[in-house]
C-alpha cells in the first residue's frame, strides 16, 4: 500500500512539475516553450490550440496539462479541454470529477460553465470529457462545438484541447479545423520519423496552422543544465 502511494505521488510530480517544482529544469523548458508559442502568433491572438500526438503514450497529455498551468501563472485565464472523447485522462490529472464535461455540454445536458471544474491551480479551469459518447468525432464536429468555443472565448484568455493521436483517429484534425494553431508532440527513442511526418501531412489538410513540435523525453547530457522530459 506504501509503495502505491509514493508511486502515486511520483506520478503527479512528473504530470504536474511546473505546479509542484516551478523552478526546476523542465519546468523552465515549459515557459521557454509558452514564449515560442506567443511569438509564433504575434500578428494573429491565438485563443484556441489543440495538442496531439502522432501515436500514443508519447507524452501528450502531461504536456498540455503543463503547458496550461504556465500559461494560467502568466495570469492569462486558461480553459484545458480533454477533447479525447475515447481515453481521457485529463481528470486523472487533476483529479476531478469527470461524471459530466464535455460531452454533457455537447448533447444539450449542461451548460458551459456547470460543467467547468475548478482546478488548484490559480487562473486555470479544467472540462473533463464526461461520460464517454458512442459518437465522439460526430461531437467534435458539431455546431455544438463551435458554440462552445464561441461561449469560451468570451471569458477565457487562452483554450488549450487535448486531443487523440492523429494517426490514430480523425478527432485531432475536426479540431484543427476550428482552432488558431496545433502542436505535435513527439517522444525521444520512440516516434518513428515516418510516423511525425505522417501526422503533419494528416493536419496540413485540415487547414491546420502547426504551430511546433515538441521533443518529449529527451535524454539529459552531461553538462546540460537546460533541458526537457517527463522524467
Amino acid at each position: 500500500m506504501a509503495k502505491r502511494r509514493k508511486q502515486a505521488r511520483n506520478n503527479t510530480v512528473r504530470h504536474l512539475i511546473t505546479k509542484l517544482n516551478p523552478r526546476s529544469p523542465i519546468s523552465e523548458q515549459f515557459r521557454t516553450i509558452r514564449t515560442n508559442l506567443q511569438f509564433s502568433s504575434v500578428d494573429e491572438e491565438l485563443k484556441t490550440m489543440l495538442v496531439t500526438s502522432a501515436g500514443p503514450s508519447e507524452g501528450k497529455s502531461s504536456t498540455v496539462a503543463n503547458l496550461a498551468i504556465v500559461f494560467a501563472q502568466q495570469d492569462k485565464r486558461v480553459l484545458l479541454i480533454d477533447a479525447d472523447l475515447r481515453k481521457p485522462t485529463v481528470h486523472y490529472t487533476f483529479r476531478i470529477d469527470n461524471r459530466r464535461g464535455l460531452s454533457s455540454v455537447l448533447v444539450g445536458e449542461l451548460a458551459l460553465h456547470d460543467a467547468v471544474a475548478k482546478s488548484d491551480v490559480q487562473n486555470l479551469d479544467v472540462l473533463p470529457c464526461g461520460p464517454i459518447p458512442p459518437n465522439p468525432s460526430e461531437l467534435l464536429g458539431s455546431k455544438a462545438m463551435k458554440k462552445l468555443i464561441a461561449d469560451a472565448s468570451e471569458y477565457y484568455d487562452l483554450i488549450i484541447f487535448d486531443t487523440p493521436p492523429v494517426l490514430a483517429v480523425t478527432d485531432a484534425q475536426i479540431l484543427a479545423n476550428i482552432s488558431d494553431g496545433a502542436l505535435l508532440v513527439v517522444r525521444s527513442k520512440q516516434t518513428e520519423f515516418e510516423n511525425a511526418e505522417k501526422a503533419k501531412e494528416l493536419l496540413m489538410p485540415a487547414q491546420a496552422k502547426l504551430l511546433g513540435v515538441i521533443l518529449n523525453d529527451r535524454e539529459q547530457k552531461k553538462g546540460n543544465y537546460y533541458y526537457y522530459g517527463e522524467g
